[in-house]
């Protein structure tokens, strides 16, 4: 099993990286919380195929558990359902004491993390997250929050978990389609800052895709040893950390384009990130053979690298328009000069991103 800590000071935390790795992760809590209460919020799905086992494993270390459901899907990450888990809080009488665990995706996550930020004006929790996306990007780093009607993500706090645990099992379960949502993510790393994690993706893709075990702790381990040491530098967003942000503006403005319908996060963010790169090649910082580079492993992946055939690049500009990364009315993108070094650049026009669009 690996182990990466995220240097914060007193807000420090572990992430544990293995196959099996929640029974050492539930074993360690009692080390790390102060109540002995722990609502797991969930969804059905993950709840059908893990809650059982988490139960069991929380009773032994010597938790009274409890769970609270919620829908599964983005349509869900809302106001009304996060009135659930606070719900749910009340009616266990949860105390200043007691603790969240989020077991699911990053929806989950981001809702029990934000509720766990506000319920009381703060208590533990936990990430202990299913999917691939989750497990390297949205549970690291304390990111929280919920959508509302003019935003993504546009309500929400930054919140560190006391503990991460990446458990490679859950990811033997879940679908296709999600696991390759993940490898968006995993591929940002390389671009955004890792060449040589670039190049092993590239040469590695049937041990990825196949899901081996080395290559899932393999890639895990990057993505959150990158993100884990810029979060380090910069927890609350105010400089280098916005290069996690690669490809998510032109992401968001899809999601919102398309109303949240039809496409997955991790799918939007692929081809915002194909984006991203065009963006790059017409602002005259890669050569058009590094935008390709990058498009080719995004394929490869089985991910896609264009806008759905009836979204204009005008509607793509329109949904980005209310991305809360846009500051003061400026419009900010990550681009990159080379494979393993991105940077924001300000103050580009609307023209400007609509041109890359229509490359």
């Amino acid at each position: 099993m690996a182990s990466l800590r995220v240097d914060l000071g007193p807000r420090s935390y572990s992430i544990l990286i293995g196959d099996g790795s929640s029974k050492e992760g539930i074993a360690a809590l009692p080390r790390l919380l102060k109540g002995k209460k722990i609502a797991v919020v969930t969804n059905p799905v993950v709840s059908r195929l893990f809650a059982g086992k988490t139960l069991r494993l929380l009773r032994k270390a010597g938790f009274k558990p409890s769970v609270i459901t919620l829908p599964d899907g983005e349509r869900y990450k809302t106001i009304q359902h996060l009135a659930r888990i606070y719900d749910g809080l009340i009616e266990g009488h949860f105390d200043r004491a007691d603790a969240i665990l989020a077991l699911g995706g990053g929806v989950v996550g981001d809702m029990a993390g934000f509720a766990a930020a506000t319920y009381m004006r703060g208590i533990d929790f936990v990430q202990f997250p299913t999917t691939l996306l989750a497990q390297v990007d949205s549970s690291v780093g304390g990111k929280t929050g919920i959508d509302y009607p003019g935003g993504k993500n546009i309500v929400g706090a930054f919140y560190q978990p006391r503990l991460v645990v990446c458990d490679l099992s859950a990811l033997k379960t879940l679908p296709e389609r999600e696991y390759r949502c993940g490898m968006a993510e995993v591929i940002k790393y390389g671009v955004i800052r890792d060449a040589r994690f670039f190049a092993w993706l590239e040469g590695n893709i049937k041990e990825v895709a196949a899901r081996k075990t080395a290559a899932l702790e393999t890639i895990i381990r990057k993505s959150c040893a990158c993100k884990g040491a810029v979060v380090a530098a910069d927890e609350r967003e105010a400089d280098i950390r916005a290069i996690l942000n690669f490809g998510h503006t032109f992401a968001h403005g899809i999601e919102t384009a398309l109303d949240y319908k039809r496409i997955k996060h991790g799918e939007a963010v692929a081809i915002g990130m194909v984006l991203a790169g065009r963006l790059s090649y017409s602002l005259g910082l890669i050569p058009q053979k590094t935008a390709e580079r990058v498009k080719r492993l995004i394929a490869a992946y089985g991910l896609p690298t264009s806008l759905p055939t009836d979204l204009s690049p005008a509607e793509v500009v329109e949904g980005m328009a209310h991305d809360k990364k846009i500051i003061s009315g400026a419009w900010r993108f990550v681009v990159y000069d080379r494979i393993g070094n991105a940077y924001v650049k300000d103050g580009l026009s609307r023209s400007e991103i609509a041109a890359a669009i229509r490359l």
